[in-house]
C-alpha cells in the first residue's frame, strides 16, 4: 500500500532545500521512498533538484514543476526559493513523461503518457498529471486519458507556472528538464480513492466579447477584431503589455448551465491566457467561435464563502473520514499577488484544519501554477484562478 510524507522549506540554497525536505518528511528515514514528487519556486535550479534526489535516494523516481510558491503542512510560502515535496513508498504507481506537449500536439502527446501508463500497470484508477502552463490545450489532454482508461478515472493535478510572468515553466523526470514537457502518474493502489472539486472567486462582468475567429485553442479574432488588441483595449492596457500584466486582472468567464453553476458555486468557469503571438491570443482549452467571454472582477468574500463550502462538500461525501494524503493546486493569482498575505494563510488554515486530526494536518502538497484538473458534474475538467482540492482517502 501506498503511504504518504510531505514537506515544505524557504531556504536558498537548492541542494540542502532537498535534503531538507526529505529529512522532515521522512523523519531522516527516506532510504526506502520510492516516488518523490516537487514543487519549487522559479528561483531554483530544477537539475539541482533531481539530482540531489537522486544522491540521496539512487532508487526512487523524481518528478519536479516549477510553481509561483507552495502550500504544505506547514503552510503557504510565496517566496522566489520554496521547495515542497509529497514523498512516496510502495510501488502500486505508474511514471510516464514526454517533451514538446504543445496546443497543437496535447492530444497525441497525452495519448503517449496514456499508453505508457496502461503497459507498465493494470488498476490505475487515479492519474496526477503536470504539464506545461504555456501553451497546452487542456481539454485534448483529459479527453486523451480518458480514451485509453475511461471517462471514470479521475485526473487532477495543474499545469506549471512562474512568477507570474508567462515566459517560462519547468518540469522535470529524473535525469531531464523540460520547459513544454508533462508527466503523469497513474495509482493502482486499491485501497485508495481521490476525491476532487475547485472553486474560484471570481464575478462576470459587463458585456461578453464574442469569439469570432479560432482554431483549436488560439483565438485569432474578438468582436471582429485582432484578439490580443482587443482583450488589452477591454482590459484598459497599452499595446506595449505582455500576459505578465493580463493575468491578475483578466480572467476571462464562460457560461456554465445551471446545473454545473449550482455545483460550482458560480455561474462561469474562468480561463487564462497565458501566450500570444502577434494578435493570436493561446487559450487554456478549445475555444469555439460564438464562445462569449465576460471580465471578471474578484470577489473576497465570495472567495472565502465557496472555500468552506467545497471542504463541507468533501467531507460530507466521505463522511468526515481523515485523508491519508492532500494535493492541492491553487492559481497563482489567488496569491500574494492579488492578495494580503495574513488573508492568504487565513484561507490556507480553512482548507487544512477539517482535514487535520488534533491540529496535525495531513502530507500536504500544494503549489501556485497557471491551472487545474478537478471534477465537474462528474467529469474531468480543467479549470482556471481556483482552488482546487485532491484529498485521497483510503
Amino acid at each position: 500500500m501506498l503511504q504518504f510524507y510531505s514537506a515544505s522549506t524557504r531556504i536558498v540554497n537548492t541542494r540542502r532545500g532537498v535534503a531538507e525536505c526529505l529529512e522532515i518528511a521522512c523523519d531522516n528515514d527516506y532510504s526506502d521512498v520510492d516516488l518523490l514528487i516537487f514543487h519549487a519556486s522559479i528561483g531554483h535550479d530544477f537539475h539541482d533538484i533531481v539530482q540531489e534526489s537522486k544522491k540521496l535516494v539512487p532508487h526512487a523516481n523524481v518528478v519536479a514543476a516549477s510553481c509561483c510558491g507552495v502550500v504544505g503542512r506547514e503552510g503557504v510560502s510565496e517566496s522566489m526559493k520554496d521547495i515542497a515535496l509529497m514523498a512516496i513508498k510502495g510501488k502500486e504507481y505508474a511514471l510516464a513523461k514526454t517533451d514538446n506537449l504543445l496546443g497543437h500536439n496535447s492530444y497525441e502527446k497525452a495519448l503517449e503518457l496514456a499508453n505508457s501508463l496502461a503497459s507498465q500497470k493494470d488498476g490505475i484508477n487515479m492519474i496526477y498529471f503536470l504539464g506545461s502552463g504555456i501553451d497546452i490545450n487542456n481539454d485534448l489532454c483529459i479527453a486523451a486519458f480518458e480514451a485509453v482508461f475511461g471517462p471514470e478515472v479521475t485526473i487532477f493535478g495543474a499545469t506549471s507556472s512562474d512568477n507570474m510572468k508567462g515566459y517560462v515553466s519547468y518540469q522535470a523526470v529524473n535525469d531531464d528538464v523540460f520547459e513544454h514537457g508533462a508527466y503523469a502518474i497513474g495509482f493502482c493502489d486499491a485501497t485508495l480513492k481521490v476525491d476532487t472539486q475547485a472553486t474560484h472567486g471570481f464575478i462576470a462582468i459587463g458585456e461578453p466579447m464574442i469569439v469570432t475567429k479560432s482554431e483549436g485553442h488560439i483565438i485569432k479574432e474578438l468582436n471582429g477584431k485582432p484578439a490580443w488588441s482587443e482583450y488589452l483595449n477591454r482590459l484598459g492596457l497599452d499595446d506595449k503589455s505582455d500576459c505578465g500584466n493580463t493575468i491578475p486582472i483578466g480572467a476571462l468567464a464562460e457560461k456554465l448551465s445551471p446545473e454545473l453553476a449550482e455545483e460550482y458555486g458560480n455561474n462561469h468557469i474562468l480561463r487564462v491566457v497565458t501566450k500570444h503571438e502577434g494578435d493570436d491570443m493561446h487559450y487554456a482549452t478549445t475555444c469555439v467561435e460564438g464562445t462569449k467571454l465576460w471580465l471578471t472582477v474578484r470577489d473576497e468574500e465570495v472567495i472565502f464563502k465557496e472555500m468552506n463550502r467545497i471542504v463541507n462538500c468533501i467531507n460530507s461525501r466521505n463522511d468526515h473520514k481523515k485523508p491519508v494524503a492532500v494535493f492541492h493546486a491553487d492559481c497563482l493569482a489567488r496569491g500574494r499577488f492579488l492578495t494580503d498575505r495574513i488573508l492568504k494563510e487565513e484561507l490556507v488554515f480553512k482548507m487544512q484544519s477539517p482535514f487535520s486530526t488534533d491540529g496535525n494536518c495531513p502530507p500536504w502538497l500544494g503549489m501556485y501554477g497557471f491551472g487545474e484538473f478537478a471534477k465537474l458534474g462528474g467529469k474531468n475538467t480543467y479549470h482556471n484562478y481556483t482552488t482546487a482540492l485532491y484529498v485521497i482517502y483510503r
